[in-house]
């Protein structure tokens, strides 16, 4: 199946792939134990870049070598990877990150294949990292993420059938337009939208498409469907850079909830390499607030031991390191209370849409 990538960010990719596996064998030729360099993927390897607004990895390295069997083991794994996505683009065919792992099967060195597809989701990460290339240029894809989006936006799109033009409201049924795996194949033609909603849940999505939210207000409403995928990050980034439109994420009001949001407006730590690719950082939180449900006495559930080491955890994580978070985080260990999106419709099913969004937007000068 055509990818639809330009031809020579593939021959670009390959080339880098190509050299990475070269480097290993004049290491060989050196007389050296070949070993392959990749920053630390923790939170203390994570550092603020001023010059992007995001956070990236730090100085710290972690190394894969030859020096041990274990070593050698993971360096053999990268070099089956490296000549199976090479003839994946040589081919012009693309697979997904469980495939791969599945594939690795059928190598005929038994050390090669892998354990599990965490095993071989890091490796992706690992090469993308020291190449330098993205596992969308390798042609790889991860299952079917399901996120959409709904708004005043034309764009075109490729498919294995040519150019579509579509518009997000009037070409698409109420499930709204779906992602897909590589924003970066889309073209944006027009738009009559004057900011991005992130929304968390499924059901929070339908409550504002039901309520015409999109058209009242010009919203484009992304479906971030619990932890956002990367083609959902990515293409948000683009609504905002290129079109020059203020992001905005509306989530439950619970730790982990906070961490969407974080992964959405800094990165995440296991794509810290991808943050200038993927992170808006000029996105805003808009809710649930804990100080939301003190206000509007939302219905709420207990905070359990893992929520408070999550918060706690939060209050040193460097992404959240703001007046703003230290507040409201510190005010959810106080009250010891979490509640959800749709909590808010315990004062009836339009307040989210009539009052609750417009007055948070309204304050944080969206509107």
């Amino acid at each position: 199946m055509s990818t639809d990538t330009p031809p020579e960010i593939d021959e670009s990719a390959r080339e880098r792939l190509i050299d990475l596996a070269a480097e290993f064998y004049d290491q060989f030729a050196a007389g050296e134990i070949p070993a392959m360099e990749i920053p630390t993927r923790t939170k203390s390897n994570i550092e603020y870049d001023e010059s992007s607004d995001v956070w990236v990895y730090g100085d710290r390295q972690s190394t894969r070598s030859a020096n041990s069997v274990r070593g050698a083991r993971k360096l053999l794994k990268a070099i089956y990877t490296i000549e199976f996505l090479a003839d994946q683009l040589d081919a012009d065919r693309s697979s997904t990150l469980r495939e791969l792992y599945y594939l690795s099967e059928s190598w005929d060195e038994e050390e090669a294949q892998f354990n599990d597809q965490d095993e071989s989701n890091q490796l992706i990460e690992d090469l993308e990292i020291v190449s330098k290339v993205t596992r969308e240029d390798f042609h790889m894809r991860p299952e079917e993420s399901g996120a959409t989006l709904m708004g005043p936006l034309h764009l075109r799109e490729q498919t294995r059938r040519g150019e579509r033009d579509i518009h997000c409201q009037e070409d698409v049924g109420e499930g709204g337009y779906q992602i897909p795996n590589n924003p970066d194949t889309i073209e944006f033609l027009d738009h009559d939208a004057e900011f991005v909603l992130c929304v968390e849940t499924g059901g929070m999505r339908d409550r504002l498409v039901e309520n015409g939210f999109d058209d009242d207000y010009g919203t484009i409403v992304v479906h971030l469907k619990g932890q956002p995928a990367r083609a959902t990050r990515r293409i948000t980034k683009r609504l905002h850079d290129e079109l020059d439109l203020p992001v905005v994420v509306f989530t439950d009001g619970d730790p982990w909830s906070y961490r969407i949001y974080g992964s959405v407006a800094y990165g995440s730590i296991k794509s810290a390499h991808l943050s200038d690719y993927l992170a808006t950082p000029e996105a805003q939180f808009i809710g649930i607030q804990p100080e939301d449900i003190v206000e509007y006495d939302l219905p709420t559930d207990p905070l359990s031991d893992s929520d408070i080491n999550a918060l706690e955890s939060e209050l040193t994580d460097p992404r959240f390191q703001t007046d703003y978070w230290r507040e409201q985080i510190e005010l959810q260990l106080d009250i010891e209370k979490k509640a959800e999106q749709q909590s808010l419709a315990a004062r009836g099913l339009d307040f989210v849409t009539d009052t609750y969004l417009p007055e948070r937007l309204d304050a944080m000068g969206v509107l």
